[in-house]
């Protein structure tokens, strides 16, 4: 228990969309340890080729950690880490592995992860996942791994529902992310038209000391 509370105040932010981030980025790095045992339980071939997607988990574990110097750094550091592992491990296990298809979460966060002021980082990052797919499907070479027809079949499988159950906790995420800022620009807008100060802008009340008929006499 206590390892848990510690990890949500890990990831806890008070911005929603860099909380999001934070807990995506969490999830992202969890499964990583046993991926490669998924692989051999699941494909089979040259599962241990799946041991260098490692190389991205220190990547994602520190989202949470830059987010806390730099929201948007943070932010932007979960696609990128995405990006290079997809690349990473297309060239290990192959194309027909359909592991290429983590592209597609990188572009869900690319979009979602970003405010209005925020443009540049957004596109630059949709630009850059694009790229990943258009400029270097076709061109990795021979795979790091070796693995047959009936295995690549069992890989395209399991990446595809993985893919999928990770683009639908993203959008889970972020929905109750684009919730919680909704609810917060209501508030400040229904406050702005009745001038009643949000809770955060509420003056404190005086102290006992301020108010006490003896705090005037003296001693």
């Amino acid at each position: 228990m206590r390892f848990i509370t510690r990890l949500r105040g890990y990831a806890h932010h008070d911005d929603p969309q860099t909380a999001a981030c934070n807990s995506i980025a969490l999830l992202v790095a969890s499964s990583q340890p046993l991926y490669p045992l998924y692989v051999h339980w699941l494909v089979g071939g040259d599962w241990q080729v799946a041991c260098l997607t490692w190389l991205s988990t220190p990547f994602f574990l520190a989202v949470p950690w830059l987010a806390r110097r730099s929201s948007l750094a943070g932010r932007a550091l979960l696609p990128l880490a995405g990006i290079a592992n997809g690349i990473l491990a297309t060239k290990a296990f192959g194309e027909a592995s359909g592991v290429e298809l983590f592209l597609l979460p990188c572009l869900m966060i690319a979009g979602m992860a970003f405010r209005k002021d925020e443009r540049l980082a957004m596109l630059g990052l949709i630009a850059s996942t694009t790229a990943a797919f258009l400029v270097l499907h076709g061109r990795y070479g021979a795979a790091l791994g070796r693995f047959d027809a009936d295995q690549y079949a069992s890989f395209l499988r399991f990446n595809s529902y993985s893919v999928a159950t990770l683009c639908a906790f993203i959008a889970f995420r972020f929905g109750n992310a684009f919730a919680a800022l909704s609810a917060k620009s209501g508030f400040a807008a229904l406050s702005a038209a009745s001038g009643v100060a949000s809770p955060d802008s509420r003056p404190s009340p005086p102290s006992p000391s301020a108010t006490s008929p003896r705090s005037g006499r003296r001693r």
